[in-house]
């Protein structure tokens, strides 16, 4: 049996950020306070700068012992070696991701608001599902809405982590945790803060 890391707890994603520097020093402050799992997005660049970005993150996740989660870009994450993809229902399949990325690396897969989905993911092998937006996001505007109850149904289900993701801040985000989640998935409530540092400790002490 292969053993992959669990995801669990605090799992960051970058916003949009262009300036390298100033995404940089915003991951730095989200690892020094212990997070171990941080997700790189980042939709509004070209792709080369996404390369030296990821690539940027990967060389600062080593350093603290975290892992980075590559969202959609399949050659970003082979490129910067990165430890694991997260996809969705357009993006490569977990069959083709797992040939490619090889069996120690982490597959997360996006099932919105849907267990079947969930379930399909879980039996193709992947390793976490998402599920959300759990309430407005600024992050991700074209979302479908779900329902809290919808984390403690997955879990009966499902063997694998349930991460919860959409709009999440410290103030709801102990809804989504009592109702089963293993880790929750956070943006703007994370790296728009006046005070990252401690926004993240908040975040921990949820859990």
């Amino acid at each position: 049996m292969v053993r992959r890391s669990r995801i669990e707890g605090l799992y960051a994603i970058t916003p949009d950020i262009e300036n390298t520097s100033d995404l940089v020093e915003k991951v730095d402050q989200i690892l020094s306070s212990g997070i171990q799992y941080i997700q790189y997005r980042n939709k509004s660049i070209a792709h080369e700068q996404r390369v030296n970005q990821a690539c940027a993150i990967k060389k600062q996740c080593q350093r603290y012992g975290a892992k980075l989660i590559i969202n959609d870009h399949l050659d970003i994450a082979l490129a910067v070696n990165a430890d694991g993809l997260h996809v969705g229902k357009v993006d490569v399949s977990i069959q083709t991701a797992r040939t490619y990325l090889g069996k120690h690396k982490m597959i997360g897969v996006s099932c919105y608001n849907q267990i079947d989905l969930a379930l399909a993911a879980e039996k193709e092998g992947a390793d976490y599902v998402a599920f959300g937006a759990f309430y407005a996001s600024k992050t991700k505007i074209d979302t479908v809405e779900a329902n809290p109850d919808l984390l403690t149904q997955a879990k009966k289900v499902l063997q694998i982590p349930v991460v919860a993701i959409g709009g999440i801040n410290v103030t709801n985000a102990a809804l989504l945790i009592f109702r089963g989640c293993d880790a929750i998935a956070v943006s703007d409530g994370l790296f728009n803060t006046a005070n990252i540092p401690s926004i993240a400790k908040k975040f921990k002490r949820l859990f």
